[in-house]
């Protein structure tokens, strides 16, 4: 398997071989029930498909919850595809954070924290106007277009608006222990997301 999904439980540290104190993130990595094998002959594709996290039943549409039934697989909240990579897995099959046992690097997806409407200075880190008595221009913008033709303001011109809550992968993030016994990843670094919000988690794909 290429990947499962996960969450963010918070961060730690925890101390290496060498005596080494490592900061890192812990991640509850499963475990993932399979719910559809894709396969290229009848979907014109190889996947599988995983879910994550219990559901009740009656916060599913009923096209959704007969597919779990069809599975044979408890409703879940959360559903992705992953590449299979040769591995044998079938409908039913329970999926754990064992995945990456051996696993070096990993690349890890999830939803940034959101911070509302922010100016340019908080967004993009703009300078902003003078401070001193009389500057009338101290956390705005200033100029945003020509003077001359055309006249109008640019494509891509950093303005204020929404901050945050956007999809972010984090890629070649250090596996540093693998717990199986409590479905949990310790990675080095910082993961995108809040507290108790979900995760993909990939094997690395551009490793360093």
């Amino acid at each position: 398997m290429n990947g499962l999904i996960g969450k963010k439980i918070g961060m730690t540290q925890v101390w290496d071989a060498e005596g080494r104190r490592v900061a890192v993130t812990v991640l509850e990595v499963g475990p993932c029930p399979v719910v559809q094998v894709k396969s290229k002959d009848k979907d014109g594709y190889d996947a599988v498909q995983v879910g994550f996290e219990a559901q009740k039943p009656q916060r599913l549409t009923k096209a959704v919850r007969t597919r779990f039934e069809k599975a044979g697989v408890a409703p879940c909240r959360t559903l992705r595809e992953f590449d299979a990579e040769g591995d044998a897995v079938k409908v039913g099959d329970t999926l754990t954070v064992g995945v990456f046992d051996g696993v070096k690097l990993v690349d890890v997806t999830a939803v940034t924290k959101g911070k509302g409407f922010a100016g340019v200075m908080r967004r993009y880190g703009m300078g902003g106007g003078p401070m001193t008595h009389g500057g009338h221009s101290k956390r705005r913008i200033g100029s945003i277009g020509e003077r001359d033709l055309p006249g109008w303001i640019a494509k891509g011109k950093h303005m204020p608006g929404h901050m945050g809550s956007v999809q972010r992968t984090t890629r070649n993030l250090a596996v540093v222990q693998v717990r199986k016994d409590d479905n949990v990843l310790l990675v080095r670094g910082a993961v995108p997301g809040s507290v108790g919000s979900t995760v993909i988690v990939r094997k690395a794909l551009k490793k360093d």
